[in-house]
């Protein structure tokens, strides 16, 4: 399989004097899912920005497929407030195959209809995940991406993720330790 994602040999902090990592490197292939935990502060929403190119390293290097998307810790935060959600599907991707998703988030297709905050967060973030799916990204970064949703919503979401988990790489940020150790191929910790 080839890689999705490569970070060598990688150096970033906000100040020269304090540096969140200092020679990290992994890379990441198709049908692999690695997690990223660590304390909060230690820099795992910051690595997403780097792999984003949001953020220069210091030193190192990244290399990053070009068909990437993101799930979002803060659903909100991820789509406009004032267009509807089909509406902000539509504009990034095929919506082709988007009744398999709905069923498996567990969404009603009226929902997508209406605009972000007449949503729950749950929802909200059921909704992000079927489109960063929709994408159909070589690379898919996961930021909390069960955060807000409950125990059963949680596993429903994680096994459909792993159902695709052929079709791209994933990076998996999480505090939970268990969900890492039962969903991934390898445990980063920084």
């Amino acid at each position: 399989m080839q890689n999705v994602l490569e970070v060598e040999n990688l150096s970033f902090g906000y100040t020269k004097e304090k540096l969140l990592y200092e020679g990290l490197s992994f890379s990441l292939k198709k049908g692999e899912l690695k997690a990223i935990v660590g304390e909060s502060g230690a820099g795992k929403s910051t690595l997403f920005e780097l792999i984003l190119g949001n953020l220069k390293p210091h030193k190192g290097s990244l290399h990053v497929s070009p068909k990437i998307s993101q799930i979002f810790q803060d659903p909100y935060s991820s789509f406009h407030p004032s267009y509807t959600l089909l509406n902000q599907i539509k504009d990034v991707a095929s919506i082709k195959n988007i009744e398999y998703y709905l069923e498996a988030m567990k969404l009603e297709y009226a929902l997508l209809e209406q605009l972000p905050h007449q949503l729950s967060g749950g929802q909200l973030q059921r909704a992000s995940i079927v489109r960063a799916m929709l994408m159909k990204p070589d690379l898919l970064l996961l930021d909390e991406p069960t955060s807000a949703l409950d125990n059963v919503i949680q596993l429903d979401v994680m096994k459909m993720l792993m159902h695709h988990l052929g079709e791209m790489g994933m990076l998996l940020i999480t505090h939970d330790v268990h969900l890492a150790s039962w969903c991934s191929d390898e445990i980063i910790t920084i």
